[in-house]
């Protein structure tokens, strides 16, 4: 899994560090708007630790991004001309994140110039992952859950969510999703962004 993971820790951390500098936000003005210490933005972006799916969500909540199109931009999804890549995309091609602290795996299925956002997400038994309401501003978001079972934590109101339900996300809160059963649970996420800010 290495030779899948790595490379994409370091894009990622290319990323990061590209988003910010061409806002032309120091360290201090990214932990401000994100809430994530500045020596752990400075770490990831120097490629020293692996982001979490929580601070991968704060971060593309301050740029105003969603998390599957800072994984997709991570990626660079292009034909090396700079142009998105279409067509066919092998499944045994496919990039792979995983988070270091839960181990929940999230794959993107489209490329960061398709005009929906997809992404498969596997979510390990016991694992919690929670995001803050800015990661949910400006997009229309749906949750699929293809195989186990999710809770879904949207506010202060829970869902209990088995194989085949959906959730199309409302006004943007607080989320958190869980698996609490013993099995790993394997959902779609796919999102297209809001007309207004």
């Amino acid at each position: 899994m290495s030779n899948i993971v790595d490379p994409l820790v370091r894009q990622i951390a290319a990323r990061i560090h590209t988003e910010r500098t061409r806002r032309q936000w120091t360290l201090a003005q990214l932990a401000d708007a994100s809430g994530v210490s500045r020596a752990m933005i400075n770490r990831i972006e120097r490629g020293e630790s692996s982001p979490t799916a929580a601070v991968l969500g704060k971060l593309s909540a301050a740029f105003q991004l969603s998390v599957s199109s800072l994984l997709a931009l991570a990626e660079g999804a292009t034909d090396g001309s700079g142009e998105a890549t279409t067509g066919v995309r092998r499944s045994a091609d496919a990039v792979e994140w995983r988070d270091p602290a839960t181990g929940y795996r999230r794959r993107q299925i489209t490329g960061p110039h398709f005009p929906a956002e997809i992404a498969d997400v596997r979510l390990p038994t016991g694992a919690r992952v929670p995001y803050p309401a800015a990661a949910f501003v400006f997009i229309r978001q749906v949750v699929w859950v293809l195989e186990g079972r999710l809770t879904f934590h949207e506010g202060d109101t829970v869902h209990e969510l088995a194989a085949g339900d959906t959730i199309e996300l409302g006004e943007p809160a607080p989320c958190v999703v869980a698996n609490n059963s013993p099995a790993e649970c394997r959902y779609a996420i796919v999102l297209t962004r809001g007309d207004t800010p």
